[in-house]
């Protein structure tokens, strides 16, 4: 109905002749954008960009300031994170490892003396069995080394401030804090984070103060031990992380551990070194599409997407019946591959030109059925693993997989620098809180398993194949954009459906972000204890309940699910302008700021 010029002539009068289509702006500038999990994580990124920093000093320092900004929703130092990373000077597009490794005492020899055939975490009183090598202190120093341009001191600075001044308490914390899981892990492991994150057992009030002084000390020992080191730059740098993996804080974190009974030893911590790679990559939409290696599920995207190039998306129309079975079942495609084939390669020879290759895509594309969903884990499309059965079943009665939080971090700078992190892990109802160093370890060496042969069986000094993802697009091989979105095994399904809204619908970063999502679950979780739930389908509730009618005559178990992957975040560039633009996630206290 067209509206008359004087009635819209009213309506400006009033406010706005119309409400914007997303409940949040697409953020434009063009010095540079930051988008975080939290807006004061984005704000510790942002003061290095205003300070002279680049891309990669305002992520390292925004990776850092989350551990004290969302130690409950998200992740802790003595956890891990996987980076993207593209520098302009010298046209470096690389993956980074900060993925934690197996102890030297976690062979599959030592679970099954204890009677395990698998990996527990707590909740319970076995926790300490899954304490995985910290990565993301380590990745994230080696990072500012050899890309960022400020000192330790400098990017550590906000989130010193935030650990012993205090942040506001703010309602997603609390929120994820009110967990009965959570108040009987630290009964489990007294006095757990009672004394920093309760008020005498109470749940604290949005606004009151958080503060974390044990965290605060071990930052500013990394930061002091810099300043105190002599040598070059890098020789400084590398005095201040010492700190954490041979020093004094490394004393600290194996006192915690050996009082708990757990399985990390100081040599582990002192060995671990994070790694640089070349991703894997493929093409589409005129893009191509770069992800981490077949340690992470990044892969299954890249699989996905290839299979997905023999089907009109566009014409079935966005979160259709159609559309949304077609996705699904090719995802069902590619988490049985993921499941078969995927581990750490220094350990395994994995097939990943056959797996990426667009002439398998085609073969497991021939596979969907256009009106039937698979009920359960399809064969692996290479042969040589068995898919799950009934009797490996656990559904929500025999245990419900607790997952780490996450979040994720995306920078761009005005010289054209790209850098995402999707830092993790040390759940407080999962893991062990130490109140001594202020966070809690990492359980990723859950995701192992004791199959001899298998490319992701437990083995000391490897990788476990990660849930945790971040991607990168380049356009005629030049940066274009950034997506990430942590949720567990519905990382790589949110980050697809992120990329279809972006290249197949045409949605700007906040569209694609807030439009609603599903995942499929019919597929072992990765995390203990791996529920697998046949042919289940999650939907947010944004999608119809036309929709999910129709799914559900269709043959898929569809239940409603409040987010399918929470968090996301998408960075762009123009490639003409040099104007960079970011979206940031309602689902929870995510905020881009620019400049």
């Amino acid at each position: 109905m067209r509206v008359s010029i004087e009635e819209r002539s009213y309506q400006m009068e009033q406010g706005a002749a119309s409400r914007p289509p997303t409940g949040r702006p697409v953020v434009h500038a063009t010095r540079g954008v930051i988008s975080s999990g939290h807006y004061l994580t984005s704000m510790a990124g942002m003061r290095m960009l205003m300070a002279g920093g680049n891309a990669f000093d305002a992520m390292v320092a925004a990776t850092f300031a989350a551990t004290a900004i969302e130690p409950i929703a998200s992740y802790s130092l003595g956890a891990e994170s996987v980076f993207m990373l593209y520098d302009k000077a010298s046209g470096d597009l690389k993956s980074v490892s900060g993925q934690g490794v197996a102890p030297a005492k976690a062979t599959i020899e030592f679970y099954r003396g204890l009677g395990l055939e698998e990996i527990p975490t707590g909740p319970g009183m076995q926790a300490q069995l899954s304490f995985t090598v910290p990565g993301v202190a380590h990745a994230l120093v080696s990072i500012l080394d050899e890309y960022g341009s400020m000192s330790l001191a400098d990017v550590l600075a906000p989130t010193i401030e935030y650990a012993e001044d205090g942040i506001p308490n703010y309602e997603y914390m609390i929120d994820a804090l009110d967990s009965d899981t959570t108040r009987d892990q630290f009964d489990n492991y007294p006095p757990g984070g009672w004394d920093v994150f309760f008020d005498d057992r109470d749940l604290p009030s949005p606004g009151s103060i958080l503060k974390q002084p044990a965290l605060g000390a071990v930052l500013r020992a990394m930061a002091e031990g810099e300043q105190a080191a002599a040598g070059d730059r890098s020789a400084r740098l590398a005095a201040g992380r010492d700190v954490f993996y041979s020093g004094d804080v490394a004393d600290k974190i194996v006192e915690c551990v050996d009082a708990s009974g757990g399985v990390l030893s100081k040599q582990d911590l002192s060995g671990y070194s994070s790694s640089t790679e070349t991703p894997l990559s493929t093409t589409f939409a005129g893009h191509e599409i770069h992800a981490q290696g077949t340690w992470t599920q990044g892969a299954v995207l890249l699989q996905t997407l290839s299979i997905l190039e023999h089907f009109d998306l566009a014409a079935m129309g966005h979160n259709s019946p159609q559309y949304i079975h077609t996705v699904v079942e090719a995802l069902k495609l590619t988490l049985a591959d993921r499941e078969a084939y995927y581990g750490d390669p220094d350990f395994s020879d994995i097939p990943v030109d056959r797996l990426l290759s667009k002439e398998y895509a085609a073969e497991r594309a021939g596979l969907i059925d256009a009106k039937l969903p698979h009920p359960s884990t399809p064969e692996p499309g290479l042969g040589g693993s068995e898919r799950p059965t009934a009797s490996a079943t656990r559904d929500q009665a025999h245990g419900h997989s607790v997952t780490d939080g996450t979040t994720h971090i995306a920078v761009q700078d005005a010289e054209g620098n790209m850098a995402c992190s999707t830092p993790s892990g040390g759940s407080f109802a999962k893991s062990v809180f130490f109140p001594e160093v202020g966070f809690a370890l990492s359980t990723r060496i859950e995701m192992f398993n004791f199959e001899e042969g298998h490319p992701n069986a437990l083995a000391p000094g490897k990788r476990p194949r990660t849930t945790l993802v971040n991607y990168l697009a380049t356009k005629d091989g030049e940066p274009v954009m950034t997506f990430g979105c942590p949720g567990g095994d519905h990382q790589a399904q949110a980050n697809l459906q992120l990329i279809l809204n972006t290249f197949v619908f045409g949605m700007n970063p906040q569209e694609a972000i807030e439009a609603a999502r599903f995942a499929t679950d019919s597929v072992p979780n990765s995390f203990y204890p791996h529920v697998y739930l046949p042919g289940q389908l999650s939907a947010e509730d944004g999608v119809s309940q036309d929709t999910v009618y129709d799914l559900k005559v269709m043959g898929h178990k569809v239940v409603r699910a409040t987010v399918c992957g929470m968090g996301a975040t998408i960075t762009v560039r123009d490639l003409e302008t040099g104007v960079m633009s970011a979206g940031a996630d309602p689902r929870r206290a995510c905020y881009a700021i620019g400049w």
